[in-house]
């Protein structure tokens, strides 16, 4: 895998966290979301507490979320 197919595959797994973050918070189950200080991170609020997870690590917790919700 070549450094632009890194960053694709980082961009879609980007733009993954952030639909999911955004079904999230508008189903007030995190209070805030957005693009961590590193490439491969995403703070998630949750319980008011900022979290800067992997994007991997972010995917799981949110569906997790989303999943115990329903």
């Amino acid at each position: 895998m070549n450094k632009n197919d890194r960053n694709a595959t980082t961009f879609d797994l980007r733009e993954e966290v952030h639909t999911l973050a955004e079904a999230a918070f508008h189903s007030h189950l995190i209070s805030g979301h957005g693009d961590g200080e590193y490439d491969n991170e995403y703070q998630i609020v949750h319980d008011g507490k900022p979290r800067h997870m992997l994007l991997a690590d972010a995917r799981s917790f949110l569906n997790a979320l989303l999943e115990q919700s329903t």
